[in-house]
């Protein structure tokens, strides 16, 4: 059982989504700090509100704050990371994507003309 855990472990797809998902947590991080520090005080300064999280609160006063336990500046936050994590991966996975045709697609139609012209050549001369 334990040399058929280190054979999954060792397979490159294991490592590959380890790297990935160490990767997509980071990117995740830089992105919560993008919107929480560029984006929300930009949208905050449009509805002239000091803060996103404190737009549209609602529900009961959590007595350690003082502040209602509800925001949906705070979802609408959360949102934005989604979907500008969501784009990313999207582009990514188009890129990759097309790399990986790239590398399955045969030779061009040319070259591939160019062979034939030069089989029909060989045949020809011998």
């Amino acid at each position: 059982m334990l040399r058929e855990f280190r054979e999954f472990v060792s397979k490159g797809n294991f490592v590959e989504i380890a790297v990935a998902f160490v990767i997509g947590a980071a990117f995740g991080t830089v992105v919560t700090t993008f919107t929480s520090r560029v984006v929300s005080p930009l949208i905050a300064m449009i509805v002239r509100l000091p803060d996103m999280t404190n737009m549209l609160l609602f529900g009961p006063t959590d007595p350690a704050t003082g502040q209602p336990t509800g925001s949906i500046g705070a979802f609408i936050e959360a949102f934005l990371n989604f979907l500008i994590i969501a784009f990313v991966m999207f582009l990514v996975v188009q890129a990759y994507n097309r790399f990986r045709d790239d590398e399955t697609t045969g030779p061009a139609e040319d070259i591939e003309l160019l062979r034939q012209i030069r089989d029909a050549l060989r045949g020809g001369a011998q």
